[in-house]
């Protein structure tokens, strides 16, 4: 609650928490625009591949050339300026650099890049949560091991999930379920780049004149994404999926207390303990009214008759037994609450959620039947969507991580609604000897079977 007071203070030491950002699209952008405003944060570097379009953002944001016209690193050192480059190398290089943010939005490459932080010993804030959900807690284990911090963004709807369950756990509560809100309908998940804009309400047109990414938006809208970022929440929190994965209820702000609790209690949920995404739309298409589409929420339980009577007298919407109530956020604002990780990274050497287990995973399923020959084209793409499982069921399958399922033949025909295997997919050679592929199946060995949901940092 003093993170501001703590950072004021890192200014007028003449020492503020020094950053390097890797990827400034979206939530880059949103970031910097925030950390031109924040006492004791300096922006050190910013790496992407398109330096030019950086500029312009920053401009956009109220930035002055002056400010971004750095010619190297040591020369944003020694005058508070910032350095824009297209080599992250360029990055983990600069002497007096606290915390990398890694927002590329690249599983493979956002692996490298983390890899590449921890061993030059800086902190990592992980935008990309695909990288995350793909070797995150192994990469947690390596960063408690080498004394850094490794830690969800901040501003992301799984760190802020991750918070709301922290506080009711704090408080003493028993956390029921955790989750978000979405747009969804069961044929999204046919859903490809040519039809994403359909399902927005948008041409084509409009959508690249916005500079919207048919593939990235495809995998908001097919069910990757949810799949990604509950994954994400089950390894950091311990809240597990249901053995089908997520079933999207359609339930507004007011109904969670009552729906997302168990069946045994009225509700919809497999088990306590669970993670879950809402629908914000009926099954017919039609919007719900207070809906939670861009927010989060966690339920939970009173432990006593004593705590549901509480409930009643603070006036909590509890369901009809009263003994189970709910928490959300009705949004979450992205790239503008980075700076929280940042500073909780350098200053108090906490992360904003961290992987603590390997508990789920999200795994390549076919959109429609697949052919021996037919390369997939991984995330938000034509081949496949991703499916929240739980990792021991997934590694039991040899279930294809949705990460690693890009630019691999099958070998074997899927059939619609099928997990892609290991098995089903031919794998280069070159792919079996990358340091990302050999990451992953480390991961898998040293934390599946009776591994399988065990602290990271064991």
């Amino acid at each position: 609650m003093n993170l501001h007071r703590d950072l004021q203070a890192r200014a007028e030491n003449g020492n503020p928490v020094r950053v390097g950002l890797i990827g400034a699209g979206k939530f880059g952008t949103m970031f910097l625009s925030q950390a031109l405003r924040t006492p004791g944060l300096h922006v050190m570097v910013i790496a992407d591949l398109d330096p030019e379009r950086v500029k312009r953002n920053l401009a956009t944001t109220g930035w002055t050339p002056h400010q971004y016209g750095a010619t190297s690193a040591a020369k944003a050192l020694a005058d508070g300026t910032t350095f824009v480059t297209d080599n992250s190398d360029k990055v983990f290089e600069a002497g007096g650099l606290e915390v990398v943010i890694e927002a590329t939005g690249d599983p493979e490459v956002g692996i490298r890049h983390a890899l590449a932080a921890i061993e030059r010993g800086r902190h990592i804030v992980m935008v990309n949560v695909e990288a995350d959900v793909l070797a995150g807690p192994l990469l947690a284990r390596k960063a408690s091991q080498a004394s850094v911090v490794y830690s969800m963004a901040y501003g992301d709807q799984p760190a802020l999930i991750c918070e709301q369950v922290d506080w009711a756990r704090s408080c003493g509560l028993d956390v029921i379920a955790a989750g978000k809100g979405t747009k969804y309908q069961p044929a999204f998940h046919a859903s490809t780049p040519d039809t994403v804009w359909d399902h927005y309400g948008l041409t084509s047109e409009r959508a690249a004149a916005s500079g919207m990414n048919a593939k990235m938006f495809n995998s908001f809208l097919d069910g990757t994404k949810s799949g990604i970022e509950m994954a994400a929440v089950a390894n950091a929190t311990g809240l597990t999926p249901a053995p089908d994965g997520l079933s999207f209820p359609v339930c507004n702000v007011e109904d969670i207390a009552s729906t997302l609790i168990p069946e045994t209690a009225g509700g919809m949920l497999h088990h306590k303990g669970q993670v879950e995404v809402i629908s914000s739309c009926r099954r017919d298409g039609t919007d719900l009214e207070h809906d939670l589409r861009w927010g989060v929420y966690v339920t939970f339980e009173a432990p006593t008759d004593y705590v549901a009577d509480c409930f009643a007298d603070y006036g909590l919407i509890t369901d009809p037994s009263g003994r189970y109530s709910a928490l959300w956020r009705p949004y979450h604002l992205i790239g503008l609450e980075l700076g929280v990780s940042v500073a909780w990274a350098a200053i108090h050497r906490q992360p904003t959620g961290a992987p603590t287990g390997f508990r789920a995973d999200v795994v390549a399923t076919a959109k429609r039947d697949l052919a021996a020959g037919e390369m997939l084209d991984g995330e938000g793409g034509y081949t496949v969507w991703g499916k929240l499982m739980a990792a021991s069921d997934a590694l039991a399958i040899g279930a294809l991580p949705i990460g690693l399922a890009r630019d691999l033949p099958l070998k074997l025909t899927v059939p619609t609604g099928h997990v892609v295997t290991w098995n089903d997919v031919d794998m280069p050679t070159e792919r079996r000897t990358d340091a990302v592929y050999l990451l992953r199946r480390e991961m898998e060995a040293l934390f599946g079977g009776k591994g399988a949901g065990r602290v990271a940092a064991e």
